[in-house]
């Protein structure tokens, strides 16, 4: 299987007529997983922790959105033979298994596998740490093999303090987001990963486009899950309220 990252948007992305298509088209060329292993922005715990295992409640983590936000639902089956293979690779986990899928996880699988038919796994963060969260994504790159689609979900870029989402959501992007991106595309696209793992200090504008690095994080589970293969081609690009929607996949 190729391993991907998606920038996930927030719930309003389902009435992104553009960004929607471009998620089903997506998926619609992968090969079809026998189950999804989710890496979300929004679950941050130490050690790596396992999800639930069985459909439970989605995690609405968001506030002040329109009442219909909250009725979706996602009732993928759980896939507890994945996470005991995760628990095997990785050796020291921990179980959560009353946690269900956040909004890093549903609302793009809404789009991508919207008859929620093929088993979803999410699991933690244990860090913001690239270096480290490289070496987790490497640890679970034979799940590839075994029919697993990996998918860090986050955004890439993220400053909501520095946008305006009550103007359109084809607004221009600022310098600090369009600098950003490209060089993050230039850097996939030629295996950088020395560069993106210390993009901290390698990218322009980074303490800009991520002033917390939660939502640039989850590329780094995906880019070790590339293993030999870290060049990666971007499928999706563009803005979302100046937000750079970039998503890439390895493979």
């Amino acid at each position: 299987m190729p391993v991907i990252y998606l920038s996930h948007g927030a719930p309003p992305l389902a009435d992104d007529a553009l960004w929607t298509d471009q998620l089903a088209r997506w998926s619609a060329e992968l090969p079809r997983p026998r189950a999804i292993l989710m890496v979300s922005a929004h679950w941050e715990n130490a050690p790596v922790t396992i999800g639930a295992t069985e459909q439970k409640p989605l995690v609405y983590d968001f506030w002040g959105f329109p009442e219909r936000y909250y009725t979706v639902t996602y009732p993928a089956p759980g896939a507890p033979r994945l996470a005991e293979r995760v628990r095997q690779l990785l050796g020291t986990t921990h179980d959560e298994p009353e946690r269900g899928l956040d909004h890093g996880a549903y609302v793009p699988l809404v789009e991508m596998y919207p008859d929620a038919d093929v088993p979803v796994l999410q699991i933690s963060m244990p860090t913001l740490d690239p270096a480290e969260l490289h070496r987790i994504g490497a640890r679970l790159a034979p799940l590839r093999d075994e029919g697993v689609l990996i998918v860090g979900s986050g955004f890439f870029t993220h400053n909501l303090r520095q946008i305006n989402l009550g103007g359109p959501s084809d607004i221009a992007p600022a310098a600090w987001s369009s600098e950003f991106d490209h060089w993050g595309a230039e850097a996939l696209a030629g295996g950088d990963i020395d560069a993106l793992l210390d993009f901290g200090n390698t990218a322009p504008a980074a303490r800009i486009a991520h002033p917390r690095t939660e939502h640039f994080a989850p590329l780094f589970v995906s880019l070790g899950a590339a293993e030999e293969a870290p060049a990666a081609h971007s499928v999706i690009d563009g803005y979302w309220y100046g937000l750079a929607k970039r998503s890439v996949q390895f493979g």
